[in-house]
């Protein structure tokens, strides 16, 4: 698949890590640094400005290492990037940890997902097929 994109960044173009990631590593493209602090949230650029083609979407998803070591993720995840955006693709961080976490240029903040999507179309009923789970949620199958 053909992705245009414009990369104002400092840095190489989005790319996957290995043969068989899902994922591309996103770079933050920051002048200064940006101590996110505990519970802080930022807005992190990425100087890159995409052109989806319709029906597909650039999911952004958090970085494992960042959550699990850092206690940084993302904020609205998976954040979206839709076809007709054209803005820049700017990254919601949240340092979820009790210490500073210093966001550098360059860094791996986040990784991005391109995947298609269909529109739906609503069909107004009064009810719906019954199924064995029914009405059934938040936990209700047991731990085991």
């Amino acid at each position: 698949m053909i992705i245009r994109i414009i990369n104002k960044s400092k840095h190489q173009l989005p790319s996957y890590s290995t043969l068989a990631s899902a994922g591309m590593d996103i770079r933050a493209n920051i002048d200064e640094e940006i101590i996110l602090k505990s519970m802080e949230r930022a807005i992190v650029k990425t100087g890159l400005f995409l052109e989806m083609p319709e029906g597909y979407e650039a999911q952004i998803r958090p970085r494992s290492g960042l959550a699990i070591n850092k206690g940084v993720t993302i904020l609205n995840s998976p954040g979206t990037i839709d076809a007709d955006y054209r803005g820049e693709v700017c990254i919601i961080l949240i340092n979820f940890s009790n210490e500073n976490f210093v966001i550098k240029n360059g860094e791996r903040i986040c990784q991005m997902v391109i995947a298609k999507h269909k529109k739906a179309e609503w069909i107004k009923v009064d009810s719906l097929l019954e199924t064995e789970r029914g009405a059934g949620g938040f936990g209700h199958t047991g731990k085991e």
